[in-house]
């Protein structure tokens, strides 16, 4: 990525810091670091997207490696890919092994499994074996956004020998989850909790199975991160603990860990509540083919789907034909039966990912829905039923409706079908009855059917999200026709 695809308006500093940074990397490299030392990480990131990719590699050589690998965290995803690749494998490797273990894994997920198997082999033995293993982990999982540097104390250890094992963990590069102490048995299966507060406040002799919390909410490594974020929301948590099936402590999960997935999570749930497969990538980032690619297949797919309206038209054409005020008022049938499905569908889907609701729960989701249908169906029928009412009235004065010829010859009324189809008119209170009915069958059934489309979504295996408002709509909009039309053959076209 050149830094001509970022905004320097977006990062002042960067482009500020840029000129200078580019003079000393080719003049005086070694004062780099002590020139820079004052700012940010981040502040740093934006240097390095500010000067040309290839200086990247020779600008993070002339920092700290704890220093580098910190502003390498903060690169744009595909910067940080095309830098690790232009790297060689032993430079690289020195820059990943410094990062917090999560982010290590989550930056070796960015890369091509070769490359990213290259670079774990050059890692030291210990950091390797534990890269490895978090990277057996799904990355939407508890285990994938973990960090495995936790601080674990014996139970039976006083709050003094605590306190010192505590500093020399603090002072070490091994210090990301130092919200809380966890408490183990002999064997290392957890116990309890206690945060780096009340260790401070126990009293002396204290041992840390008197004061450490007994109680301690804890996940599985498979846990999926949603499960995750709600925990940690309910509890009103800052890390939670990840434990393996034999109850040992493999590591934790720290709010801002969940911060970043819910933030993933949620623009997921948008994307694909917009009828379309979710990009994985930042919008200015992913290629354009890929963004077609995704967006393709699902509005492919609507588009097929909404043949079958057409379909439905074609099979009432007769009616359409008898009654040419019919087509006046499809879009209201369509557009209402549509709209109450995608509300259904919406907050049954938050409610869902929220775990307020579960799928034994459909059928009381079905007898509200129904009812709640049924009122909001009524109170637009009423609303459509003045309206062409009101119409009506409009046009015995002189007014012009919408090119309507709607009942100024009562004769046609009532001398059959023959004469109906030859004088294209209809009693416009019928009409009006026509249409109020069809709404209250339309926005029934959309209702309902957008509320129980993501419970057969989970029940089938797919995320409930995939059952988007375009979805349900396109949906809808065949059955609101189909009851639409036989309505009006049976009250208007008799």
């Amino acid at each position: 990525m050149t830094p001509s695809q970022h905004n320097p308006e977006e990062r002042p500093v960067g482009a500020l810091l840029a000129p200078d940074i580019m003079v000393l990397l080719q003049e005086s490299p070694e004062l780099i670091a002590a020139d820079t030392e004052e700012l940010h990480p981040a502040d740093l990131a934006d240097v390095a997207e500010a000067i040309p990719v290839g200086l990247i590699p020779q600008f993070l050589a002339a920092l700290p490696t704890d220093r580098a690998a910190s502003v390498l965290e903060y690169l744009d995803e595909d910067l940080r890919v095309e830098v690790l690749e232009a790297m060689s494998p032993e430079q690289a490797a020195a820059l990943v092994s410094a990062m917090n273990p999560d982010e290590r894994a989550d930056v070796l997920e960015e890369l091509d499994e070769e490359r990213a198997d290259e670079i774990v082999d050059e890692m030291p033995a210990e950091t390797r074996r534990e890269t490895q293993q978090l990277r057996r982990y799904d990355p939407d999982s508890a285990g994938g956004i973990m960090t495995t540097e936790v601080v674990k104390v014996r139970s039976t250890t006083t709050v003094e020998d605590a306190l010192v094992q505590v500093r020399v963990i603090a002072r070490s590069d091994k210090r990301e989850a130092m919200h809380a102490i966890y408490t183990t048995d002999a064997e290392g299966r957890l116990e309890g909790v206690l945060s780096l507060r009340e260790l401070l406040a126990a009293p002396e002799g204290s041992l840390l199975a008197d004061i450490a919390w007994t109680e301690v909410q804890s996940v599985s490594p498979y846990a999926d991160r949603e499960e995750v974020a709600r925990l940690i929301s309910n509890y009103d948590l800052v890390v939670v603990p990840v434990v393996s099936e034999s109850g040992h402590v493999i590591g934790a999960i720290t709010v801002d860990d969940v911060i970043d997935a819910i933030q993933e999570e949620q623009t997921e749930d948008v994307q694909k509540l917009g009828g379309m497969e979710a990009l994985d990538e930042p919008y200015n980032t992913i290629g354009f083919w890929a963004m077609i690619r995704k967006r393709a297949v699902w509005l492919s797919a609507l588009f097929i789907g909404e043949m079958f309206t057409a379909t439905a038209l074609g099979i009432y054409q007769k009616e359409i034909d008898r009654a040419t005020v019919l087509a006046i008022f499809l879009p209201l049938i369509v557009s209402s039966g549509g709209n109450s499905g995608s509300q259904g569908t919406s907050l049954i889907i938050r409610a869902l990912a929220l775990r307020e609701i579960s799928l034994r729960d459909w059928w009381r989701v079905a007898g509200r829905e129904v009812m709640t249908g049924l009122v909001l169906g009524v109170l637009l029928a009423v609303i459509g039923f003045g309206r062409i009412e009101l119409w009506q009235a409009m046009a015995h004065n002189g007014w012009s409706v919408l090119g309507m010829s709607v009942g100024h010859d009562y004769s046609c009324v009532s001398t059959g079908a023959e004469q109906l189809a030859r004088c294209g008119v209809v009693n416009p209170h019928l009409v009006a009855l026509t249409v109020a009915l069809s709404l209250i069958g339309v926005v029934t059934f959309g209702t309902v059917a957008g509320a129980l489309m993501p419970f057969a979504m989970r029940r089938l295996g797919f995320d409930p999200a995939s059952a988007s408002a375009p979805f349900i709509a396109t949906f809808v909009d065949v059955a609101g026709l189909i009851i639409y039309f036989n309505v009006a053959l049976h009250l208007l076209l008799r």
